[in-house]
């Protein structure tokens, strides 16, 4: 029941791009899942919007499942702007996308601010980004499969607030990021998921 999956992809088949990980050489590891558009990679390598979609269209094309990243800073947050942030980053991002499955596609909503911070947002901070997510599926993709997407929250999950977040609407999983490198944390989290069947 465990599939793989790569934090970043080249958003060309192939070429001279040394250091650069393509679409097929995951694929030939094993890869099912690619993350796309994290955090990270949009601070430190100036990723854009417009760059996801291109990478992940790329993924698709090589079928692999984009695990495609959006979330607003604190200063964002701290000025109203987060619905407007995401909305642009998740209909950016997908732009052109056309599945005909929802196990095609991922989103993993990450607020930057509680990344590596120990903050978390709170369950109801979560929801309800969660739940503007899903309507803007909606919009993109339609109702059979843009109301079926995994949405994973991506913001400092841990054993003690897992089992809260993931009982909330459309929060479908976590993207787990430091307290994967513990393994009593990790476990711990996974036992919160299995509990409410996420």
């Amino acid at each position: 029941p465990v599939r793989m999956g790569a934090q970043d992809m080249h958003h060309e088949e192939s070429g001279a791009f040394t250091g650069a990980v393509s679409g097929p050489m995951l694929r030939s590891v094993g890869c099912h899942y690619v993350i796309l558009g994290h955090s990270e990679r949009r601070q430190y390598f100036g990723e854009t919007d417009d760059g996801v979609n291109v990478k992940v269209h790329r993924a698709r094309a090589h079928k692999l499942v984009p695990i495609v990243c959006v979330g607003e800073t604190l200063g964002e947050r701290d000025s109203g702007r987060e619905r407007e942030v995401v909305g642009r980053q998740v209909e950016r991002g997908l732009a052109d996308l056309r599945i005909a499955d929802a196990s095609e596609l991922v989103v993993a909503y990450e607020p930057v601010w509680a990344i590596g911070t120990g903050r978390t947002a709170s369950p109801d901070q979560a929801a309800s980004m969660h739940a503007f997510i899903r309507s803007r599926l909606l919009e993109l993709l339609g109702a059979p499969v843009g109301s079926q997407v995994d949405i994973l929250y991506g913001g400092s999950m841990k054993p003690d607030n897992a089992a809260d977040l993931l009982s909330r609407p459309d929060v479908n999983g976590g993207l787990i990021g430091g307290a994967s490198l513990k393994a009593d944390d990790f476990a711990g989290i996974v036992r919160a998921a299995a509990a409410i069947g996420s």
